[in-house]
């Protein structure tokens, strides 16, 4: 099944009707007036339901192989616990459907390079869940950055962070189970770092290599689903160097215990011609904020985008969930529909996991290591 410039409406199914499918993803496809809810899927055929009846879809299925085969869907997002993520993809690309996951799409690189590959053979397209692309901000740097108004690019900054679980009687979520508590367990640059990764990625083009250090900041939390304080060495900060492939420096910062808001990203771009410096946490009701200065004017000032940069209803007063993913969802339902040029497939996925991977083993045998080339 190959994109269609003559279908005039994209018929999706969800599978996973748990909160962050109510927050970010379905809210985005009932906006979009080319997009027909077709199906949604959950193991719960009582949530399935319910989440159903509040977006107006027309089917409720508790198998997801069921949704999948439904000749009415023919675009598929996984919104499901990690290890689903894969293979509720490949059965979906299989199928012949486009498909969105959340992230990760696995927790390896390899096989997410493999997925990427089945689909490209299929012809069908993919797109991670790396919200953060869609903000609008960030967009309007990378158009800076393309158009040359920033000039060569010397510094790419990027820091993911907020006080998550600052506080130990916040549970934990995700634990391995078996998983050794006394050795570090890679965590923020996990599931913060791969977001982080893919924006730093986006903007400044390949890593070449990187250097790394992790740390156990609260020894002692609370974890989902046991009793009491458990001592468990979660890796609660990391900071990591990059050496681009361009010869750019970047500096990259994760951290669950660093006082301040959600999502709390910021990127900084500094170029021979400018800088630019983006906000992306939500403070006093607005989502994200821009600044730019110049090499001959250095304050940096408010710049605001236009309406155009924004998902059609919404506002930077919009929640921001709901504002980043009615802009993925805007982006990637017309590239379906129009066979526009694909972005943040599964290849970038993999990609930000390959990274994920060279950052741990940096930490841990204390040197600089390096990322392979850009792959076939």
């Amino acid at each position: 099944m190959s994109a269609s410039t003559t279908q005039s409406k994209l018929g999706v199914g969800l599978i996973g009707a748990h909160t962050w499918a109510d927050k970010a993803h379905l809210p985005g496809y009932k906006a979009h007036e080319r997009v027909e809810l077709m199906a949604i899927c959950d193991l719960d055929p009582d949530r399935a339901k319910a989440m159903g009846e509040k977006y107006g879809v027309k089917k409720v299925y508790t198998d997801p192989e069921k949704l999948i085969a439904d000749p009415d869907v023919q675009m598929v997002d996984v919104c499901t616990p990690t290890h689903t993520h894969l293979p509720l993809s490949l059965l979906a690309i299989a199928a012949g459907k486009h498909v969105l996951s959340e992230k990760p799409l696995h927790t390896e690189a390899a096989p997410a390079f493999d997925a990427a590959a089945r689909a490209d053979a299929m012809g069908v397209r993919t797109k991670l869940g790396f919200t953060f692309r869609y903000s609008p901000a960030i967009r309007q740097i990378k158009k800076w950055i393309d158009d040359g108004t920033l000039g060569e690019v010397f510094h790419i900054h990027g820091f993911e962070q907020n006080s998550q679980w600052l506080d130990p009687q916040e549970p934990l979520r995700q634990i391995t189970p078996g998983v050794d508590r006394n050795s570090l367990i890679p965590a923020s640059i996990v599931g913060y770092g791969s977001h982080l990764i893919d924006l730093m990625r986006w903007l400044g083009g390949d890593f070449g290599s990187v250097a790394s250090t992790m740390k156990n900041f609260i020894p002692e939390r609370i974890v989902r689903g046991e009793v009491g304080l458990q001592k468990i060495k979660v890796e609660d900060g990391a900071v990591a160097l990059v050496e681009y492939q361009s010869g750019a420096q970047g500096l990259l910062q994760t951290s669950y215990v660093a006082v301040g808001n959600y999502p709390g990203v910021e990127i900084r771009v500094y170029g021979s011609k400018g800088a630019a410096v983006a906000r992306l946490i939500s403070e006093f009701g607005t989502a994200e904020t821009l600044k730019i200065a110049k090499a001959e004017a250095v304050e940096f000032i408010p710049y605001e985008v236009g309406a155009d940069a924004l998902p059609p209803g919404t506002t930077l007063n919009t929640p921001w969930p709901e504002l980043y993913y009615r802009n993925l969802v805007r982006h990637f339902v017309d590239e379906i529909l129009e066979d526009r040029p694909q972005e943040c497939t599964f290849y970038d996925g993999a990609k930000s996991q390959e990274i994920v991977d060279a950052i741990i083993q940096a930490h841990f045998e204390r040197r600089w290591v390096d990322l392979p080339g850009i792959r076939a």
